[in-house]
């Protein structure tokens, strides 16, 4: 026994912390970068996250002309994000990777900390995972809603609509983002099952 770390984990549930954290982390950097939908504007690259934006118009006072700052950065509050879907977007699809990322944690512990993760400790985090997949799943479906707001439009050739992208282009970050969602509900909602060994019972 000695020499060998401590883990409540099976090998199913070692390849199950493996893809927890994996998943997560796709997830979580997809929702943080402002990459979701890409565009352009007075002939400058603009991108669009849930609650980010890269390049936006000023308005130059002393040559009365409409420049653009190319520069990334979060609205000014939640308020500014600009449509409701966005920003119940921006809402849910934090929480889904809030909750992914508190299973993945809890999963890396599993590999080191005994008795941590029971059977039925990994079915609940199984469960968790799933919650935290569908909450971000609802995000990007939500996000073609706020299509429609003058932002966007301005961006995409005044052509852009709920679900309809104008001249725009979905971005990385937002199959990234579903991706790591999609995986977290299929592979890692499965693997939780079998993640936990069976505790054993101890004689008082």
């Amino acid at each position: 026994m000695t020499g060998k770390m401590a883990s409540s984990l099976t090998c199913a549930g070692v390849i199950w912390a493996f893809f927890s954290f994996l998943c997560a982390g796709v997830s979580c950097v997809g929702f943080f970068m402002p990459y979701w939908l890409l565009g352009s504007q007075l002939e400058k690259s603009v991108s669009f996250g849930t609650f980010r934006r890269c390049s936006y118009p000023v308005r130059d006072e002393s040559r009365q002309i409409t420049v653009m700052v190319e520069q990334c950065g979060r609205y000014a509050s939640f308020q500014a994000i600009p449509s409701v879907e966005w920003r119940i977007c921006t809402v849910v699809t934090g929480l889904g990777c809030g909750l992914l990322l508190l299973v993945a944690l809890t999963a890396l512990m599993g590999c080191c900390v005994t008795e941590l993760i029971s059977r039925a400790v990994g079915r609940v985090a199984g469960g968790i995972q799933f919650l935290g997949g569908l909450l971000i799943g609802s995000g990007c479906a939500l996000y073609p809603l706020g299509w429609d707001s003058e932002e966007v439009r301005q961006t995409c050739g005044n052509l852009s609509n709920q679900f309809e992208l104008g001249t725009c282009e979905i971005g990385w970050a937002y199959y990234c983002t579903g991706g790591g969602a999609a995986a977290a509900m299929l592979i890692c909602t499965w693997l939780a099952c079998f993640s936990g060994k069976k505790q054993k019972q101890y004689p008082y």
